[in-house]
């Protein structure tokens, strides 16, 4: 309520308000952001400074202590973001520089906005040094990312493949696989990211290539296709989706559709998803015709869409769900018996 007013005030040119309004509050995290955002651009930044610095101070002092204040650690970030913003950017490098190379910090957000500002201004010695030290794994993405911007790509290449026979990390994978893609090298990317395909989750890096190629089916289906690409460890199923809406994709709707038939778990009602390879495929007709004969809420909120893309908006918004009957459907899901995996026993799963 308080940044919102603040917001208002600003504007309506009544800045000055707006700081006042903050102060009283401005040892909450939420409220210093709010303050250096709303004073963007209203020249006010020596006043912000002014209010920051006590906070900026302290955390520095529990680090000193050794002691964590999550209530400050923001504040070292805010400070160099607006030295940067009034024209002092070497002066906000000097200062969160120091702090970084005496450990006087809280969060690695406090190192990473550190490695973003010496990006920015070009400071590439200072990052190259940042980059190759202790701190590797949260900052090297940002001196690749910086050398790419400046049309340095294969010095950037060289610099993560030197990471990753250094020290195989998952993370320095995911970027270079990533930055490969990026440049239409997908059998690159592939062969970097192969050795976490079969890792768990988060850092499974198969996923990854997978979300940047729903747009492009015939890649996606090279990528599933690719002889070393294994099953989404602990989430084969979604192999099976990816490889049947990229099927659709080609109009190949019908091996998209023996794919879901043959793989039904863990998925919603198959004909609705029968319905949206179709649609993928560019068959709206097709998919409005199946979405109209099962008439269930959920079909209708997907035959809205479809009707949608035909540019037929009167007979989309009739045949939409009320909100009285969405509710009425997600009550009914939630007293639904559920199997051993967590699934619904009964439609729509």
């Amino acid at each position: 309520m308080c940044r919102h007013f603040a917001e208002l005030l600003t504007k309506a040119g009544r800045v000055d308000e707006a700081i006042d309004l903050l102060v009283p509050h401005i040892g909450e995290p939420w409220i210093r952001t709010a303050l250096v955002e709303i004073t963007e651009g209203q020249e006010r930044d020596e006043r912000v400074l002014e209010l920051i610095a006590p906070h900026a101070e302290a955390a520095r002092r529990a680090r000193d202590d050794g002691r964590w204040d999550s209530s400050r650690s923001d504040s070292q970030e805010l400070q160099a973001r607006v030295l940067e913003r009034a024209g002092c950017a070497d002066e906000a490098i000097r200062v969160l520089g120091k702090d970084i190379a005496g450990r006087r910090f809280l969060v690695q957000n406090t190192l990473t906005a550190y490695a973003e500002l010496l990006a920015r201004h070009g400071r590439f010695d200072e990052l190259r040094e940042l980059a190759s030290g202790q701190d590797a794994h949260a900052v090297l993405h940002i001196y690749a990312d910086a050398l790419r911007d400046r049309g340095r790509a294969e010095e950037a290449e060289t610099v993560m493949r030197d990471a990753i026979a250094a020290d195989d990390w998952v993370g320095h994978r995911a970027w270079l696989s990533s930055a490969l893609l990026r440049d239409d090298r997908l059998d690159d990317a592939i062969t970097v990211a192969e050795p976490g395909f079969s890792w768990y989750d988060c850092s499974n890096l198969l996923a990854p290539l997978v979300h940047p190629l729903l747009d492009r089916p015939e890649e996606l289906l090279h990528l599933l296709e690719h002889p070393l690409t294994v099953p989404h460890h602990g989430h084969e199923e979604f192999q099976h989706w990816w490889r049947a809406f990229a099927l659709a994709g080609l109009g190949r709707v019908q091996e998209a559709i023996a794919v879901v038939e043959a793989h039904p778990d863990p998925w919603a009602d198959p004909r609705i998803v029968k319905a949206g390879l179709l649609s993928t495929a560019g068959r709206l007709a097709a998919a409005a015709t199946e979405l109209q004969a099962l008439g269930t809420v959920k079909a209708r909120e997907e035959l809205f869409e479809v009707l949608v893309r035909q540019g037929r908006a009167a007979e989309a918004i009739a045949a939409h769900p009320t909100v009285a009957e969405q509710r009425a459907a997600e009550a009914k899901t939630a007293s639904a018996p559920l199997r051993k995996d967590g699934y619904s026993v009964e439609p729509p799963f």
